[in-house]
């Protein structure tokens, strides 16, 4: 076991609500940003938080994780949905590196021209 999920959820939340109350104006900020992403509502919530997962897994983010699997599961989300959005999330980042790989060479190439 990497973690105990339900823990580090429980944790994670107490330390994020001791920042939001170091700087409320920032919890405000990132709330704002949660409703303007969730306004139209052309996705239902379940979908939405597979997509949020498939992103927390490519930054890597643990809390994300932590936070949207609870959503997730919440709103219904089956093993086999999260496994298919987790493959789209690794088949995207497998991708991405292959792409900026190629941005990274063509610098090389033109940082070393004479």
């Amino acid at each position: 076991m990497l973690l105990n999920w339900k823990e580090f959820l429980g944790n994670a939340v107490n330390a994020i609500g001791t920042l939001a109350k170091g700087n409320p104006k920032l919890m405000q900020g990132l709330g704002t940003l949660d409703e303007a992403a969730q306004a139209k509502g052309a996705l239902d919530p379940k979908t939405r938080e597979l997509i949020a997962l498939a992103v927390a897994s490519t930054t890597r983010c643990d809390t994300c994780i932590a936070v949207h699997v609870s959503k997730a599961v919440e709103f219904g989300a089956t093993r086999d949905e999260l496994m298919e959005a987790l493959s789209m999330a690794v088949a995207l980042n497998a991708g991405a590196a292959f792409v900026y790989s190629s941005h990274a060479l063509e610098a090389f190439d033109q940082m070393t021209e004479k």
